[in-house]
């Protein structure tokens, strides 16, 4: 494997003798000279085309006529045309902004992302007001939050009821946002340290088949990108119901001689606290820091540097069991135990260089690090297993985390074909100290430890990607990943009956994860597209050693066929088909401390995706998701994969007039589910409507925000769990739920200056 690796790094890095490449260009934004990624450029006359790079760079070869134009699309952009005798090596062409519009959008074999045009008109249109509507700018993905919006939102995708992450990669500016062996649950993934208004674009991707992409990314990956540069300052004043309060504010620290040099540096800020609508008060609070500087480190290479810290402490009234409410022992907003609740923190570090050479490659280079900390109370079970004191748990970590990401890409031809090759390295090491699991009472009193010890965790990944455009209409993806993973514990507690005594434990294991993908242009407005590969997410390191490595890095197997269509010039729709099968595996519990075993899994479904702007204040989207999950080789009516989403979707309009009067309407469902393995115990669907108005101007913006508008009673997570009540003789095994949120409002204010 090692020999494969370097033979194929020689061949990448390897001058093509016979490939002379004519026309080289990079693409920037005019307004701050930064570059565009992803803009298009074409020549109609011999229908070919490129996509930039993520420097904005692009390369044809090929005998062309010099009085051809080339031209150069970019949602968000006006279209700029130029001709081929204008461009030599290294020309700049420059863009202007403009408003978002789908009949920009393109559909193209060169995109190696059939979400990307939805996802680029969705951030643009639609916005984002906070941190989880981010999460749900992804089709077909579903969030839930049960402790009041501390704690990291459960995610359901393609049937994947995936924890906290355990089955859904995040990246923020590429440094991972999820946490290996964490405290909580595998793959822990809280994206609230990031705030909202800076975010300039969030990519997706659904299935096991991107090869720069690893752990976690087994039902999909996604990647939020930062603002690189700010138009504008902003503050920001939010008012709401249940005493719930945000300010937010972002400031350029540079001058306008400074952007002309290509650099930018701002800061933002944030701080919200809320009472919640629970009646125990959740007294939330968040604190959120962050800083970027983008600018030249060279003639040739880009510097970006990031850094932020954020702190968020809660009470929460966890999950409540429906006897208890329908018994009205509590109300429907009401807590068993009123002392659940927690802390949690991450300070990041980022640095990124992007280099440019002359001969249209890119070598991009990036080390991260970032320290988190999480102390969190909760009880599941209420006086199941102690019937005097109850079973209350609490889970702590502190993590240091450090990484590197390098990659480097090269575009060479074969004949007329462009072959676009890239080699990288992902390197990440996890220090946990003090990882906890003890049963405690009150927050104060610890009476029984069950998990604590030091974890060491590190992976070495390397990873290859060909892409070869056959023709004009043909595009061929092939990617190759290996990942080797090193896991160590140090056992703190003479108790713990999974292991040995105290001392230090160790296990390694590795995979190797093939990737393909083909894309087919029907014409201008089709794109079909065939993906299949491998993918897989790592297991708590607890368990690993336990089990002397077995089910440490289980596999997954999906496939795609997919459709991108746009029948008019501002509608645009996809679909797909995909099947998944996970390996027979086991599951660390980081509630319980032990390791739940299960079965092999068998999904397969359906995708549909329609965005329609009739005119340009009006922009319409909907999504509509089928998932059949089941457990392999279990007999019919005991394979039914809990909690596993089936049908569910979401939608909505949103109205952007020139005069500033803005609005929108949002709904989301999801239909009842299995709780369980035979379906006796179910999860009620819901369906949810939002809505927003407001007026904005070059000055300011306000904006009124209703959350669920027809004040539906709905339970936003929901788990199959045995428990007992306080004085109760027998345990019951039954739906226990956090409520979601009823009718709310608040209004938020913006004020904007140079």
């Amino acid at each position: 494997m090692c020999r494969f690796f370097i033979l194929m790094l020689l061949i990448l890095c390897a001058g093509n003798l016979k490939a002379q490449v004519i026309v080289k260009a990079r693409v920037l934004d005019e307004t701050n000279l930064l570059p565009v990624e992803g803009a298009t450029v074409s020549i109609p006359l011999n229908n070919y085309s490129v996509i930039t790079d993520v420097n904005g760079g692009f390369a044809f070869k090929g005998n062309f006529d010099t009085a051809a134009k080339v031209l150069v699309n970019c949602v968000g952009f006006n279209e700029k045309a130029v001709s081929i005798s204008a461009l030599g090596n290294n020309e700049t062409i420059l863009l202007k902004s403009k408003q978002v519009l789908l009949s920009d959008v393109l559909v193209s074999t060169h995109s190696a992302n059939p979400y990307k045009s939805i996802s680029t008109a969705d951030i643009a249109m639609r916005g984002v007001s906070n941190s989880q509507e981010v999460l749900q700018i992804v089709p077909g993905l579903i969030i839930g939050q049960h402790q009041g919006g501390g704690k990291a939102e459960q995610i359901f995708l393609r049937g994947f009821d995936a924890d906290h992450g355990t089955d859904v990669r995040l990246e923020a500016d590429g440094m991972p946002v999820n946490m290996v062996s964490h405290a909580h649950g595998q793959g822990y993934a809280d994206g609230h340290f990031i705030i909202p208004e800076t975010i300039e674009a969030v990519n997706f991707n659904k299935g096991p088949y991107a090869a720069n992409v690893g752990d976690f990314a087994t039902a999909g990956n996604v990647s939020y990108q930062t603002k690189n540069y700010l138009d504008r300052n902003m503050l920001t004043a939010e008012a709401g119901m249940f005493n719930t309060y945000r300010f937010a504010g972002l400031m350029n620290l540079l001058d306008e001689k400074s952007r002309e040099k290509q650099q930018s540096w701002y800061a933002a800020a944030e701080y919200g606290f809320s009472d919640g609508y629970f009646e125990n008060s959740q007294h939330f609070k968040r604190v959120n820091v962050f800083t970027k500087y983008t600018g030249k480190l060279a003639s040739n290479t880009m510097l970006s540097l990031s850094g932020g810290t954020f702190f968020s402490s809660w009470d929460a009234s966890g999950q409540i069991p429906v006897r208890a409410v329908e018994a009205k022992v509590i109300g429907f907003f009401g807590a068993i135990d009123p002392n659940e609740g927690g802390e949690t923190r991450r300070s990041n570090i980022n640095l990124q260089t992007v280099t440019s050479f002359n001969n249209g490659n890119v070598f991009k280079n990036q080390l991260f690090y970032s320290n988190a900390g999480f102390d969190l109370f909760s009880n599941f079970s209420f006086f199941l297993i102690d019937t005097a004191n109850g079973d209350q748990i609490r889970q702590r970590e502190n993590r240091h985390m450090i990484g590197y990401n390098g990659n480097y890409r090269r575009t060479s031809f074969l004949g007329k074909s462009k072959l676009l090759s890239e080699a990288g390295m992902q390197v990440r090491a996890d220090l946990i100290n003090g990882s906890e699991l003890s049963h405690t009472k009150d927050r104060i009193t610890l009476l029984t430890p069950i998990k604590l010890g030091n974890i060491r965790q590190t992976s070495v990944s390397l990873f290859l990607d060909e892409t070869l455009a056959f023709g004009k209409r043909f595009t061929m993806k092939a990617g190759l990943r290996f990942d080797q993973f090193y896991f160590a514990y140090k056992n703190r507690l003479p108790g713990d009956s999974t292991l040995n005594g105290i001392g230090l434990f160790k296990a390694q294991k590795n995979v190797v994860s093939p990737k393909i993908n083909f894309y087919y242009s029907v014409d201008n407005t089709t794109q079909i597209y065939v993906s299949a590969g491998k993918g897989f997410h790592s297991n708590d390191a607890r368990a690993v050693v336990a089990e002397q490595g077995t089910g440490s890095l289980p596999a997954v197997y999906g496939a795609d066929i997919g459709w991108v269509k746009k029948p008019l010039k501002n509608l645009v729709m996809q679909a797909a088909v995909w099947y998944s099968y996970l390996q027979q595996e086991f599951v660390y519990s980081g509630d319980g401390g032990f390791v739940e075993f299960s079965g092999q899994t068998r999904r397969y479904g359906l995708d549909f995706s329609a965005r329609y702007q009739p005119i340009n204040s009006l922009y319409l989207d909907a999504d509509l998701n089928y998932a059949h999950a089941r457990v392999a080789g279990a007999s019919k009516g005991q394979n039914y994969v809990p909690l596993a989403p089936v049908w569910s979707g979401s939608g909505g309009l949103a109205y952007r007039a020139k005069n500033g009067l803005n609005a929108s309407a949002r709904y989301r469902f999801i239909s009842s589910r299995p709780a369980n393995e035979d379906k006796s115990i179910k999860a009620d669907g819901y369906f949810i409507m939002d809505a927003t108005a407001g007026f904005t101007t070059s000055k300011f913006s306000i904006s009124l925000v209703i959350n669920n508008l027809a004040n539906t009673k709905w339970k936003e997570t929901q788990f199959n769990t045995t428990t007992r009540l306080k004085n109760e003789r027998s345990a019951v095994e039954e739906i226990c739920f956090t409520p979601g949120t009823p009718f709310a409002t608040r209004v938020a204010f913006s004020y904007y200056f140079k």
